[in-house]
């Protein structure tokens, strides 16, 4: 059979929350999605709280993935334990709470859903995600495997995926907020896109007030960045897998501008 794995860029904000709440079941529909990953790290600007997981979820997230924000809402730390459908990066270094890992029923298949970051102008204290890739890659307990991995650099982004041909089904980037037009079907069947785009305000930079980027840019004092308002966008790319072969048809944007 086939299946559709639709994969929701990072959402941010109020108005990231709310175009996902309204535009995301309709989107299922439409596209005949069988299962949905969204990244909910910049939820709250940065980070995200229990509250807002829930909403991703009732909006029809099956699965939510983090990122470099994940402890900016420090609160999230014990929903990680509790909540599987949520999962933070696996290659975080040292104890931290939750799972960067799970696997989920669909379809009667079992899929492997992996969240992992880059460690490209982003953090040093992580594990390495190529070391990380290989581990879960491995372990052989699903069908298919699915990897969200949250990272700055378009080349370590395209590295991954080269990593990960033929042993993984999707593997697509988050982080930078901007959809990329490369989506494709590496030679052994893994598909791949450099980064989904955001969720959230269009007149924005990467979701936050123009004017409150602008001013760093431009040599003044730090100041809080605060969420964009006005018409927004939900950025997002569809993978069509056969199941059969285990390897992605097909890639392409699904995305809604408002």
């Amino acid at each position: 059979m086939l299946l559709n794995v639709l994969a929701v860029g990072d959402v941010v904000g109020e108005g990231g929350q709310d175009i996902l709440s309204r535009r995301l079941p309709g989107l299922r529909e439409e596209t005949a999605v069988h299962f949905c990953v969204v990244n909910g790290e910049n939820a709250s600007g940065v980070g995200i709280t229990p509250a807002q997981a829930r909403r991703m979820l009732e909006a029809g997230a099956d699965v939510i993935t983090l990122g470099n924000h994940t402890w900016n809402r420090i609160q999230i730390g014990a929903f990680l334990d509790k909540e599987e459908r949520i999962l933070r990066p696996a290659n975080y270094a040292g104890r931290v709470p939750g799972r960067g890992f799970g696997v989920y029923p669909c379809q009667g298949l079992r899929l492997g859903v992996l969240n992992i970051m880059g460690r490209v102008d982003l953090n040093s204290n992580l594990d390495s995600p190529f070391k990380a890739a290989n581990f879960y890659a491995n372990r052989g307990e699903y069908d298919l495997l699915l990897v969200d991995f949250h990272a700055e650099a378009t080349s370590e982004k395209g590295a991954m995926g080269w990593h990960l041909d033929g042993r993984a089904a999707a593997v697509w980037g988050t982080h930078t907020h901007v959809p990329t037009a490369d989506c494709r079907v590496l030679p052994k069947g893994t598909g791949f896109v450099s980064d989904l785009g955001m969720t959230g305000p269009i007149n924005s930079v990467l979701g936050i007030k123009v004017e409150n980027s602008l001013n760093l840019f431009l040599g003044g004092l730090p100041r809080r960045y605060e969420e964009a308002e006005g018409n927004c966008k939900l950025n997002a790319c569809l993978f069509t897998i056969d199941t059969e072969t285990k390897t992605c048809r097909s890639v392409r944007r699904t995305d809604i501008e408002e």
